[in-house]
């Protein structure tokens, strides 16, 4: 009698990557039902999983902390467990290590990555037009499953929404306003002047990390409002998920939160600044709306990451966005 398959997903970068990751929880749950899934991320990521009914074990990698003696233990831990696939989602030489030695009968990742030579397949990594990040991923699966992409989903739990319950007495939207890459950031002084023009009957909560809270209460200050409250830092991953779930809309940058709301599939709003949408990580919510400087710029995109500044000084591919393309977003 054959046993149910083992997998392991291995995605160890950051928020977002992990949540887009959750499509391959879903789709290996949805062809594969009696499968054992286990996930593997870096230490702080943790919560996103929380709750996951198709997942049977979340690895913790510790990456700030003895980062390569922790990968050691983990491949001590991983071997014995005799996956049956290793699903490597990651490009990078210490996951590509860690796939090769994990033992499994069969391993999978980017051939990118410069340990692929040793995994059983190697997958062709695209970035091109009309390609999301969840289709690459679904690329390592195929040849055991099938092209079809699954949404990313998180799980709060009926705690979390009990616990964001208090700021939903009135209508209400979300306002994610920073990122790690500043060129990814639709600028403080952007931010306030719409929130200036929003309707004084709409409560406005501005999410982010602890880290975030110093540039979030800027804002708030700036706008001067009671209407506007800083939330930054006060709630989880999930709690945030599921506030954001019951906002009239949500207002992000090309970053995490975005992904968030995708994987509760809430109403979003992205601003893309010195990033394009075609590099794939945009919103996959049912109501979903990309906002783009309406000029061309020959230096947009610069990159396809976020920087630390602009290349050429002007940041116009922020600036140049307009405040009534985001007001056009708000629900009649």
């Amino acid at each position: 009698m054959n046993q149910p398959p083992r997998f392991l997903i291995v995605q160890t970068a950051f928020i977002g990557d992990v949540i887009l990751a959750t499509s391959l929880v879903e789709k290996l749950h949805f062809h594969f039902p009696d499968a054992t899934i286990d996930f593997l991320l870096r230490k702080g990521n943790e919560g996103l999983l929380k709750n996951n009914p198709h997942l049977n074990d979340v690895l913790i990698w510790d990456k700030k902390n003895g980062k390569y003696r922790d990968l050691l233990r983990l491949i001590r831990l991983i071997r014995p467990r005799r996956y049956d696939k290793v699903i490597n989602l990651q490009r990078f030489g210490a996951t590509g290590l860690l796939t090769a030695l994990s033992g499994a009968e069969e391993t999978v990742g980017f051939e990118k990555n410069p340990f692929s030579r040793f995994f059983t397949y190697g997958i062709d990594h695209r970035i091109a037009p009309d390609i999301h990040e969840i289709n690459r991923n679904t690329e390592l699966v195929s040849w055991f499953t099938n092209h079809a992409a699954l949404k990313p989903k998180l799980y709060p739990s009926t705690g979390d929404f009990e616990r964001v319950k208090p700021y939903q007495t009135k209508p209400y939207i979300c306002l994610a306003p920073t990122s790690v890459w500043f060129t990814k950031q639709y600028p403080e002084e952007k931010w306030m002047d719409f929130l200036r023009q929003l309707p004084p009957s709409l409560t406005v909560y501005l999410l982010g990390a602890p880290s975030d809270s110093e540039a979030v209460e800027r804002i708030r200050q700036g706008v001067g409002s009671e209407r506007v409250v800083n939330l930054s830092g006060k709630l989880s991953f999930l709690e945030s998920a599921a506030l954001m779930k019951g906002a009239l809309m949500n207002y992000v940058n090309d970053s995490a939160p975005l992904h968030l709301a995708s994987a509760v599939n809430a109403p979003t709003t992205a601003i893309f600044c010195s990033t394009i949408p075609q590099f794939g990580f945009g919103p996959l919510a049912d109501d979903s709306h990309q906002i783009e400087i309406e000029e061309i710029l020959d230096c947009r995109p610069c990159g396809l990451h976020g920087r630390k500044k602009c290349p050429l000084g002007h940041f116009q591919c922020a600036y140049g966005i307009r405040t009534e393309q985001l007001m056009q977003r708000l629900p009649a």
